[in-house]
């Protein structure tokens, strides 16, 4: 009867396992997406063979889409990016230290690379990098190596934060492929060009204190927009960072649940 007993407990365990590893599969999947095909009555959506996102630190990130290697506010030195692909894009949404370093750029290898910025970063760039600037002001789109980017606006909304970004001058952006588009927030509050995006699938959303907004301020946006799946990123604010378990739990109900998020390791000092 013992025997038995733990031959029993055995294979519970074993089953258990199997569904652990099964769960793993399903989160690594969020990272690295299947082609996929959506049919809807009057169009069909082909998502890329893969969508990778490493992040960095705090704002800064490499995607690799569709072969393509995207590095977004790269800073921190050439070192934090040794172990990726040189990039084809690179994305910087505004001025400040922890979105745009001239001596990461300088160390990168950029010579493929085109570099979309807003003006204000475009007027601090030195000349050397005047060829591959593409400027883009809110509400401009470029299309480069099959992507089309979209500058969306990224501003602060409360008084006492609109001497930290203000309206016109930082970018965020929508990335579009193949139907697929993803928003990047870039620092702002909930405002009304963000609740107004349509057919996100992958939303990467700041939240933190005082630069940007509150995780209820940004549970109740994504709410509004409603992306497939949100990535929390640059929550580390001036009292420490935000409280992510709150954002899901807010995101979860305001959304009923139809919006996945996805927990990523920012900062990994």
């Amino acid at each position: 009867m013992k025997k038995i007993i733990i031959l029993f407990i055995g294979l519970i365990a074993f089953a258990s396992c199997k569904n652990d590893a099964k769960e793993a599969e399903k989160q690594e999947v969020v990272e690295e997406t299947e082609v996929v095909k959506e049919t809807t009555e009057d169009s069909t959506k082909t998502y890329p063979s893969s969508f990778k996102v490493n992040p960095i630190q705090h704002a800064t990130m490499v995607i690799t889409w569709d072969g393509k290697i995207i590095y977004v506010d790269p800073v921190g030195g050439a070192d934090a990016f040794k172990n990726f692909d040189a990039p084809d894009l690179i994305l910087v949404t505004d001025i400040h230290q922890d979105h745009f370093s001239v001596e990461t750029l300088q160390g990168l290898n950029t010579s493929r690379a085109k570099i979309i910025v807003p003006q204000a970063v475009a007027d601090l760039m030195p000349s050397e990098f005047d060829a591959q600037i593409d400027v883009l002001n809110n509400g401009d789109t470029k299309e480069r190596f099959g992507f089309s980017v979209e500058a969306i606006p990224m501003y602060n909304l409360r008084p006492e934060a609109l001497k930290y970004h203000e309206k016109g001058r930082g970018n965020g952006y929508v990335i579009e492929k193949n139907g697929r588009r993803v928003y990047i927030s870039g620092d702002t509050e909930d405002i009304p060009e963000m609740l107004a995006l349509e057919d996100i699938d992958i939303a990467f959303v700041t939240m933190n204190l005082p630069y940007t907004m509150t995780e209820v301020q940004a549970a109740n946006a994504v709410a509004t927009f409603m992306p497939r799946i949100v990535y929390p990123y640059h929550y580390r604010g001036a009292a420490g960072f935000s409280n992510i378990e709150t954002f899901k739990a807010m995101l979860k109900k305001a959304s009923e649940g139809k919006v996945q998020v996805v927990q990523l390791d920012w900062y990994p000092q």
